[in-house]
C-alpha cells in the first residue's frame, strides 16, 4: 500500500471532495482523499493506522480529511475525532464547486457534529 495519499494529505491546504471551479478540477488532495478511502478498503488495518496518525501530525485540511475518513467507516471514532478537532483554529481552504471559503477546525467539527456539511 502506497503511502503517497498519506502525504498528500498530512501537507494538505484545502478540503475538497469533488472538482473544484468552472472545470471541475480534482485537486491533488482530493485524489489521495480517494485513495485513503480505496487502501481503507483493501488495506482496513494499515490504512487505519495511516489515518490515526494524520488526525495527530496533519495539517488542518489533513485532519478534516482524516476525520472524514474515520467517520465513513467507524461513526464513533470519527464523532470522537470531530469532538476533539472542535477545540482547534487551525484555518484551511474549503471548495464545494465553485464556491471557494475558508474555515477553521473549530467551526467545520460543529458543522459536521450537528450533521452540516458532505
Amino acid at each position: 500500500m502506497s503511502g503517497k495519499w498519506e502525504r498528500e494529505l498530512e501537507g494538505a491546504d484545502t478540503l475538497a471532495f469533488g472538482g473544484v471551479g468552472f472545470a471541475g478540477q480534482v485537486l491533488p488532495a482530493t485524489e489521495a482523499y480517494r485513495q485513503a478511502e480505496q487502501a481503507l478498503r483493501e488495506h482496513p488495518e494499515a490504512a487505519r493506522k495511516k489515518i490515526d496518525r494524520l488526525l495527530r501530525k496533519g495539517s488542518p485540511a489533513g485532519r478534516a480529511y482524516a476525520a472524514t475518513l474515520l467517520e465513513a467507516v467507524d461513526p464513533a471514532a470519527g464523532r470522537a475525532a470531530w469532538e476533539r478537532l472542535r477545540d482547534d483554529d487551525g484555518e484551511f481552504t474549503t471548495f464545494s464547486g465553485c464556491v471557494m471559503g475558508r474555515a477553521t477546525l473549530r467551526e467545520y467539527a460543529a458543522e459536521r457534529l450537528t450533521g452540516g456539511r458532505e
